[in-house]
């Protein structure tokens, strides 16, 4: 009796895939069909609460809005693409199983890649930040446009003497060999009298040899204020000083306010000695405008201390230097336009020049007007996390793979 036969090598089968077109259109239009729902119903609440309105919300990150465009793989990657990634078991023969019928869980395996695909859609609707206006309204405020013009010459390195105590902040802070410059003290003073408006809009230029706009009149004390703590007298040409051309770009931004009370503040240590205007010319067109200039003269005209660098030990070097101004002209100036000049020689001067200037401001009404935005962002957030936590439950709980 001869021993059984049997093959060298088995026949090894994989499990069948799904080889009959009708099931696999069937698969498809079923994984369309419920992906199609799952938008809807992520969307119901946005939908909801916002209506009509999504026409014309702007996306303050559009940009994002272009990842949209690669949702049809990741649809596909984590629903048919998984078939390619599922484990597989080989034996000898699938025959037996051939006709076996598959379970409702098979039927659901798609659903978790069609989860995760709108989850991501929703997080990248949130991602390009929707944002509605609330509204935009105009409030009535008593205030006045006022310009400060901030004189950035060469000649503002000087040291303006004083207690640091009498400056409104940022001194104290200093080394006590370190004596601020007069740039230094009147960029604290501003930032001060800034701080202490409320209804005023205030704009700044910066003047050396020619005259630049730093902030047209705003209600952003915040942000104007910045911007004056930022400033260095390497920024622009200060070799001269255009106190002309800086007037005249004052009043050349106040022409354009409609608000009855025009203020422009003017400080300064030097003499006008460049520029295509001449002093005289912008007084005639700041009293035009209905223009009041306020003259804060810096200094008297005496030597002043100046740093020219450090010894050694890091000590600082200051030598006398002259710096000429002109009284004389900036009481021109301020007469004329309705205003007042002030000579300030150190730090406590100069912030009572500036107080003694709002107590003479005239007050008037303007309308500013005022918007309020709400972040959607929220909107899509939710869904998004609810769609990942479906997710998670269906691949833990009810299509849990082996092994």
């Amino acid at each position: 009796m001869s021993a059984p036969s049997f093959p060298r090598r088995p026949m090894v089968v994989a499990l069948p895939r799904e080889h009959r077109p009708r099931r696999a259109i069937w698969r498809v239009l079923g994984s369309l069909g419920l992906t199609l729902v799952i938008v809807v119903l992520a969307l119901l609440q946005p939908l909801i609460a916002r209506g009509a309105e999504w026409l014309s919300i702007p996306w303050e990150e559009r940009w994002v809005l272009l990842g949209l465009a690669l949702l049809p793989v990741l649809w596909w990657w984590t629903t048919f693409g998984q078939d390619r990634r599922r484990p597989r078991l080989k034996i000898g023969t699938v025959r037996p199983l051939a006709g076996a019928r598959t379970g409702w869980r098979t039927r659901l395996r798609d659903v978790p890649g069609v989860f995760r695909t709108v989850a991501v859609a929703m997080f990248l609707l949130a991602l390009a930040r929707p944002v509605a206006v609330l509204g935009s309204q105009a409030s009535e405020d008593e205030g006045i446009d006022i310009i400060l013009g901030i004189d950035l010459s060469h000649s503002m390195a000087a040291i303006l003497d004083g207690d640091p105590k009498d400056l409104p902040r940022g001194s104290r802070n200093k080394a006590a060999s370190i004596r601020p410059s007069r740039i230094d003290t009147a960029k604290l003073v501003v930032q001060d009298f800034i701080g202490r408006r409320r209804t005023d809009r205030i704009g700044a230029i910066v003047f050396g040899k020619e005259a630049y706009i730093l902030s047209p009149p705003t209600l952003d004390y915040q942000l104007l204020s910045k911007l004056v703590g930022q400033l260095r007298l390497d920024v622009i040409d200060g070799t001269r000083t255009a106190i002309g051309d800086a007037l005249g770009t004052a009043v050349a931004r106040l022409d354009l306010s409609d608000a009855r009370s025009k203020v422009v503040i003017l400080l300064t240590d030097g003499d006008s000695n460049a520029g295509k205007y001449s002093p005289e010319e912008a007084a005639r067109e700041a009293s035009r405008v209905g223009a009041k200039v306020y003259a804060v003269q810096i200094g008297n005209g005496e030597a002043a201390d100046v740093q020219v660098g450090t010894d050694p030990f890091g000590q600082p070097i200051y030598e006398k230097r002259v710096v000429p101004v002109n009284p004389k002209l900036l009481d021109e100036i301020a007469t004329k336009t309705g205003g007042k000049h002030f000579i300030a020689t150190d730090g406590k001067a100069l912030r009572e020049s500036m107080h003694a200037i709002l107590d003479q401001l005239e007050r008037t009404r303007f309308e500013a007007p005022v918007s309020h935005h709400e972040e959607l962002f929220p909107l899509f957030v939710f869904p998004g996390v609810m769609l990942v936590a479906l997710e998670a439950l269906l691949r833990a709980w009810l299509l849990r793979r082996f092994p």
